[in-house]
């Protein structure tokens, strides 16, 4: 396909390309309008906020390349080798226009000048709001030969821009470090999320080389993909068998805007969709996906019809029938997006809907005829799925509740709960009758429902829903949870705002919560990324005190806390004068007269289940966050698909160190 021109800015780049809106003063006052929040994620979003310029830049095709280093004492420097920054003075602020950019909000070439036709930087507020939450700034620019120097102090400059001395590099470099006053949390920035940032944006910016280098430990990482969002389906695609090698590719330029997308499909039966505006990730979607979603639907339709792969009496493959193991990317780049929300969660622009239209079922409908091999599996594997859509919709109709507390067509093995607030409800999904049984006796009945399960939970990674349908244990998820499934979902209405997994704490007790989480993640994703989803934490040892009515248990929960526990007893009757013997085993060493292992959960009475795992005043409870949808994406591939030889070599080079902060979900 012939590639668009690059949607770059005017070459003519100086200070009366710089639009002034208002001040900056009410940053530090409210940081979380600015940045969401003052935690972990809003301390990173500062590095976004800079290294985006540095994107825009080659956006824009004025630069090459992005580095972004993490400093040994605390900063973060982020260089481009873009045109720089303009350093003349501008005529509505009478100061330096690097100065303005960096302590002004709303001052930047993002604003309808020529700046910059396509920009990331909606609101164009980030390097003045960066500056603004760092205790200290430097920021240099390279143009002309010159390199122009500048700090600040809590966003106030300590003197005016000077030049510092000869170069013959152009761009420029910020270097921030943030306000520990402000971020109270940790100003300690994370490696990981730096290089994902950046291999995101490398796959989005083809032929830009971003770098990551972390002074701390010397890790370095660098990105550079020719083949643009074409290798980032790819990448997506890895682990899962591909019903062609090839990749549907197409860039054209409509107007002032680009339309790029890249299509593979795999033999799944989920989809996988990222749709970008700009470079910004829109999980909800907007207008491109609209237009994607309405083209390929008719593509595949009228393919399907024109090649006898439908029959006449046949009703139209629906979207679900149709998504169903698509990868797609979907990258738009215009000059001025419409984001829904501060979060810029959804593109909005109307007439973005018809660009991505035309140009999808234009250009695919090429790639289907001159690919007819490729386009019989689509078309085959569509078909397929709506066979299983109608086979299956008679069982849903059945599962599904019509109304969310009325208790109709509820399992029969759910202990519900009595309230009708959902927000206060919990359902506790229990592996075992015997530890069911004990959670049903000791429970809060008001709040807390128990749903037992009967051993092993289907595999759900490699299911459609009409085998989903055959399997008891899933239906009665699916009839507790009011929430439907497929084309019926509806979040709202989830009977309990928090689904708990009880399971042993051992491998087949993590083993069924993977197969839970499997079943959420590809079914019902929305319970997840609402924080309804947690994973209880039952204790693993049992240290007791004392016999009789002055009987104590004392519950840790893994084997350091154990060690941690017994050996501040120990230090503690030390320190008190008490007389101890060594050679006694070391818990009796601590004080305590016994101590049990718990095999699993029926091991626990009604009593012991309710103060260590169900009772809110003393429980742990982990709640289960998908931050980065892609990574959790490709562990389920792993851990629950078919490619037994990916999933041995896995479990081989994880088996000893992994843990649920590993799996990245």
């Amino acid at each position: 396909m012939a590639e668009a021109k690059k949607a770059g800015g005017s070459e003519h780049y100086d200070a009366s390309e710089i639009q002034v809106l208002e001040g900056l003063e009410p940053v530090r006052k409210r940081p979380g309008m600015y940045i969401g929040s003052t935690g972990a994620e809003g301390l990173h979003h500062l590095i976004k906020e800079i290294a985006d310029n540095a994107v825009d830049e080659a956006i824009a095709g004025f630069g090459t390349r992005v580095d972004v280093t993490l400093l040994a004492d605390g900063g973060c420097r982020v260089e481009d080798n873009g045109r720089g920054i303009p350093v003349d003075i501008h005529p509505k602020t009478g100061k330096s226009t690097l100065e303005t950019v960096l302590t002004i909000l709303h001052a930047g070439g993002k604003f309808g000048g020529g700046g910059y036709k396509v920009s990331s930087g909606l609101h164009g507020v980030g390097s003045s709001v960066v500056n603004a939450l760092s205790s200290h700034m430097i920021a240099e620019v390279y143009r002309n030969g010159k390199i122009n120097h500048i700090e600040f102090n809590a966003g106030v400059p300590q003197k005016p821009l000077e030049v510092i001395g000869k170069t013959d590099k152009q761009g420029t470099s910020v270097t921030f470090y943030p306000d520990p006053t402000v971020f109270k949390e940790t100003i300690e920035f994370d490696y990981d999320w730096v290089t994902n940032y950046l291999r995101h944006q490398a796959y989005l910016t083809k032929g830009v080389l971003t770098t990551a280098y972390d002074e701390r430990n010397g890790k370095r990482s660098a990105f550079y993909f020719e083949g643009g969002i074409k290798s980032y389906v790819k990448k997506l695609n890895i682990g899962k068998e591909v019903l062609s090698e090839e990749v549907f590719y197409v860039e054209k330029q409509i107007e002032d805007s680009i339309i790029e997308l890249a299509v593979q499909y795999n033999d799944t039966f989920s989809e996988t969709l990222r749709p970008f505006a700009n470079n910004v990730l829109t999980p909800d979607g907007g207008m491109h996906v609209i237009g994607f979603r309405t083209a390929i639907n008719r593509v595949v339709n009228d393919y399907a019809r024109k090649n006898g792969l439908l029959k006449e009496k046949e009703e139209n493959l629906t979207g679900d029938d149709i998504k169903e193991g698509l990868t797609a990317v979907i990258l738009v780049k215009l000059p001025d997006p419409q984001f829904e929300g501060q979060t810029k969660n959804k593109l909005g622009n109307p007439e973005v809907r018809g660009y991505v239209d035309k140009v999808m079922s234009k250009y695919f409908a090429y790639y289907l005829e001159e690919n007819p091999a490729i386009a019989k599996k689509i078309v085959g594997k569509a078909t397929l799925a709506a066979r299983a859509r109608k086979a299956a919709r008679a069982a849903r109709d059945n599962v599904i509740r019509k109304g969310a507390f009325e208790g109709l067509n509820l399992p029969s093995k759910l202990a519900d709960c009595s309230s009708r607030d959902r927000a206060e409800c919990e359902l506790f999904i229990v592996e075992g009758n015997s530890a069911a049984g004990s959670a049903k006796e000791g429970r809060d009945s008001r709040v807390q429902a128990i749903l037992p399960l009967r051993g092993k939970v289907l595999n759900t990674e490699r299911a459609r829903l009409d085998k989903m349908f055959a399997n008891a244990e899933i239906v009665s998820l699916i009839k507790a949870m009011g929430v439907g499934i497929g084309e019926q979902f509806d979040i709202n209405g989830l009977r309990y705002y928090k689904i708990v997994f009880m399971t042993d704490a051992d491998v087949d007790g993590a083993h069924i919560s993977t197969l839970l989480l499997t079943f959420f993640f590809r079914y019902m994703p929305e319970v997840i990324k609402g924080g309804h989803v947690y994973m209880a934490k039952p204790p693993l040892f049992g240290l007791i005190k004392g016999t009789g009515s002055n009987r104590k248990i004392d519950y840790v929960y893994d084997e350091v806390a154990l060690e941690n526990t017994v050996n501040a007893k120990i230090e503690e009757r030390l320190r008190s004068g008490t007389k101890i013997d060594e050679s006694a085993e070391r818990f009796k060493q601590a004080g305590y007269t016994a101590q049990n292992r718990f095999k699993g959960l029926g091991e626990m009475d009604a009593n012991q289940l309710w103060e260590t795992t169900m009772d809110p005043k003393h429980r742990t409870l982990i709640r289960v966050n998908i931050e980065d949808a892609e990574k959790a994406d490709a562990i389920f591939t792993k851990l629950m698909g078919d490619e037994v030889e990916l999933r041995k070599n896995f479990i081989q080079s994880r088996a000893k160190t992994v843990n649920l902060d590993d799996l990245d979900f």
